[in-house]
């Protein structure tokens, strides 16, 4: 894929990284607040959001879904799991292992996705909804052009 940078006098300045995870802390801990109260951290809503939005699914499913390797999903579903929210079964063969929602965790989703609603209408009021939605656009570009081209580093020959 060619990358559609846009003609520009400007050159970039600083760490693009540190920029991004200076706005991700910011970002992080504005939701936390709101999410907090409901007993679950950000990558716990997020996880149980996806489980519960995507149903019964294989670990590596769930994973790329969340483009997360397996070990992080791993580690991440673990205090879900202790806590009774997710169900982690064996799957098809030996080595697979479906994930799916408990009763319990579909219930504080539910809850969860409420104290979401407030802290996206909070971040929108506070950025303007042009600005976020222009931000989701940019990061949604700068994702596509970042992903690794499936065709790369294969060979016809």
């Amino acid at each position: 894929m060619a990358n559609p940078a846009p003609n520009s006098t400007v050159a970039p300045r600083g760490c693009t990284n540190l920029k991004l995870k200076q706005a991700s802390r910011l970002v992080a801990r504005h939701y936390e607040a709101f999410v907090a109260p409901t007993g679950l951290r950000n990558t716990q809503y997020s996880l149980l959001s996806h489980v519960v939005k995507l149903g019964p699914r294989r670990a590596g499913e769930l994973a790329a879904a969340m483009r997360l390797d397996a070990s992080t999903l791993s580690r991440n579903l673990q205090p879900l799991v202790e806590r009774g929210l997710v169900d982690v079964a064996p799957g098809d063969d030996q080595r697979s292992r479906v994930v799916q929602a408990s009763a319990a965790g579909t219930a504080l989703r539910a809850d969860a996705q409420k104290a979401w609603k407030r802290a996206q209408l909070a971040l929108n009021q506070k950025l303007g909804p042009a600005r976020v939605a222009a931000l989701h656009a940019l990061l949604d570009e700068c994702m596509a052009l970042l992903e690794p081209d499936p065709d790369e580093g294969s060979s016809d020959e």
